[in-house]
């Protein structure tokens, strides 16, 4: 009965490491949280309000300060509703670097005094990424678009962000139709034993290595479909063309709920700063 347990944690696990789920956790991260609070922001309040969390965090040392812009970005990343597989590459990527800073720190000589610089480390990454994960998840391909242009952005630029976004459910899509092809015409090991399993591993890594350059093929295809449909839709002409340019920036609005969410930050941050000045 312990066995079958195992077994059955085992292949839930497998499950939920399946292509498929890992492609619905991306597609949901880049479109599904349309509904969300941050997504309803204009996009010109999103990209300031991450530049200034985005940059601002490296130039200070202060503890109090950088605590108070993690929680900030931490409650906006919960207002988004990013996807979990995005979250746990994030922990997994900033807290087991900063354990293994910590490591290596001990091993060379160092002490417990290296928490406090470490843990400064640690927020300013996190504060950052959080950011970075807040915005991108609340602003679809045209918002996006749009936000960056209405800065001044050249316009071959930020269509090219846009179609990057675009083109993400294509790729994912293309990479699982030709993993699926060499499936069926491949002989996978067998994977009942531990030797089995490793060498199973090692056959899907050598699988996801050798789809990359028909993956890369079949992309720039229909790359060269989507340019020409383009070119005959006169996308040269409306780039440069100011009056297409106001067009298309004419549904940015600054609403209550924008301002709002600016003197929040703001009033938040405020706090930090008054904190880090008492303690």
């Amino acid at each position: 009965m312990e066995t079958a347990r195992h077994k059955k944690l085992s292949e839930n696990i497998l499950d939920k490491l399946s292509l498929d789920f890992l492609r619905n956790q991306v597609l949901k991260n880049a479109y599904g949280n349309d509904d969300t609070v941050i997504a309803r922001l204009d996009p010109r309040i999103l990209l300031a309000w991450y530049l200034v969390l985005g940059i601002v965090p490296w130039f200070v040392q202060d503890l109090w300060f950088l605590m108070g812009c993690f929680l900030l970005v931490l409650v906006t990343t919960k207002l988004a509703r990013v996807a979990g597989l995005v979250l746990l590459l994030f922990g997994v990527g900033v807290f087991s670097q900063t354990g293994y800073l910590f490591v290596v720190s001990l091993f060379f000589g160092g002490d417990s005094s290296t928490i406090a610089p470490l843990l400064v480390l640690t927020l300013k990454v996190a504060t950052c990424s959080l950011a970075s994960i807040t915005v991108f998840s609340g602003l679809d391909p045209d918002r996006l678009s749009n936000g960056l242009m209405w800065y001044g952005c050249p316009e071959r630029l930020s269509f090219s962000i846009s179609y990057a976004y675009r083109i993400l459910p294509m790729l994912m899509e293309e990479f699982q139709n030709i993993l699926l092809s060499f499936r069926m015409r491949g002989n996978p090991p067998l994977h009942e034993t531990f030797r089995g399993k490793i060498r199973y591993l090692f056959y899907q890594v050598k699988m996801i290595m050798q789809a990359f350059y028909p993956l890369m093929l079949n992309t720039a295809k229909r790359s060269r479909t989507t340019v020409e449909a383009l070119e005959i839709k006169g996308y040269r002409y409306a780039a440069v063309n100011k009056t297409v340019k106001k067009i298309k920036l004419a549904t940015l609005r600054v609403t209550y709920n924008d301002l709002l969410f600016l003197a929040v930050s703001f009033l938040w941050i405020s706090l930090s700063i008054l904190a880090s000045t008492l303690f």
